[in-house]
């Protein structure tokens, strides 16, 4: 975003929260990482368990049931930043994305890590 101020460019960043999309399609996405699972060798397999895999899939489940479904948000977002004379520099779609990536972009790197 920074770089490209020298060139006239103003760069507005959009940042959403947990969108309902083709890329968050449940049946999709636990297929992938079945597929990917299947094709690991034993050794990773091993050192990550069975239980591990189990584990992420059910959370993966419950991270896309609260997925919002009004896309509206987002594009919105883009509207404004492509047609307002003064666009802002960040723009946060969706409550999860105001509630928890706001805040967390004014903590330190280290302390997000852990967070």
């Amino acid at each position: 975003r920074l770089e490209m101020r020298s060139f006239g460019v103003k760069v507005s960043m959009i940042e959403p929260g947990y969108f309902k999309t083709a890329i968050t399609n449940t049946e999709s996405l636990e297929n992938n990482f079945l597929s990917i699972w299947e094709k690991l060798p034993e050794e990773t397999k091993a050192t990550y368990g069975e239980n591990y895999l189990k584990a992420f899939l059910v959370t993966l489940k419950k991270m896309l049931k609260k997925c919002n479904s009004d896309l509206t948000l987002v594009t919105g977002c883009m509207e404004h930043a492509l047609t307002s004379r003064f666009p802002r520099t960040r723009y946060s779609a969706g409550w999860d994305a105001k509630l928890l990536y706001i805040p967390l972009s004014y903590l330190p790197s280290a302390l997000t890590d852990i967070i």
